[in-house]
């Protein structure tokens, strides 16, 4: 069962939040139910689905049920914008997902089927946890982060979403030095990082930027050492 999970998360990972456009999103807001978008995303998935499970058929079955319930969840979720909060509804999204994925991945328990190495449940979770440091997080954050809006983090002269890459390439180190067990590394980092970021928290005139960064950053470590410590919790299981 794990592994069949894994490999529905793997495709739900990539699908919602590597494969899926800003622009595809922002269509889908605007058109709902009508924008072609909303079918290419489900297309997006269905071919992802296709290949992490092998083309083999005997997941077809378990797979429309993904897709369909995949389809009713976003109409849902487009339907209840303005009604819910932006961020209630994102995280209802993403559970309603995850519960589907585990249901359909307990009618398929089977230990005894034989995986490729490529599709081994310790690839599959590396995979899944990469993901969820990198773009799951950077989501994430910007709808949690979207609560404190501050002029002063959004000058024009910025680079075009650096400060996204910025904060994959963060989390992707403090992930890798959990895992490693360096935890002194992570003192460094955030040293480093404070040292770079002082010129953004001298020029504010009162503590809302230095709050706003604060926060960020420690949100995005706390994700980081969250998902590593989860992932070598996981990983003593499937060795």
């Amino acid at each position: 069962m794990i592994t069949v999970f894994l490999k529905l998360m793997l495709a739900h990972l990539l699908g919602d939040f590597v494969f899926q456009p800003t622009s595809w999103v922002l269509d889908k807001k605007k058109h709902k139910i009508l924008s072609p978008y909303l079918y290419a995303h489900i297309a997006v998935h269905a071919v992802l689905l296709a290949i992490v499970l092998q083309f083999d058929t005997q997941y077809w079955l378990g797979s429309l049920c993904i897709l369909v319930s995949h389809y009713l969840v976003d109409w849902a979720k487009l339907e209840l914008q303005g009604k819910w909060k932006e961020g209630y509804l994102f995280f209802a999204d993403q559970l309603m997902h995850i519960a589907i994925l585990l249901a359909v991945a307990a009618m398929y328990s089977n230990p005894g089927i034989n995986w490729a190495v490529l599709f081994s449940s310790q690839y599959l979770l590396l995979l899944c946890a990469v993901i969820i440091v990198t773009y799951a997080a950077s989501v994430s954050m910007r709808v949690i982060m979207d609560y404190w809006k501050v002029k002063d983090d959004e000058a024009a002269d910025s680079l075009t979403r650096a400060g996204m890459y910025i904060g994959m390439i963060e989390r992707l180190l403090v992930f890798l030095f959990v895992v490693l067990n360096q935890w002194s590394a992570i003192g460094f980092l955030i040293a480093a990082k404070s040292i770079l970021r002082f010129s953004d928290l001298s020029k504010a005139k009162d503590r809302k930027l230095t709050e706003y960064i604060i926060i960020g950053t420690l949100l995005s470590i706390a994700i980081a050492i969250i998902t590593g410590l989860l992932y070598k919790y996981i990983l003593q299981f499937l060795n």
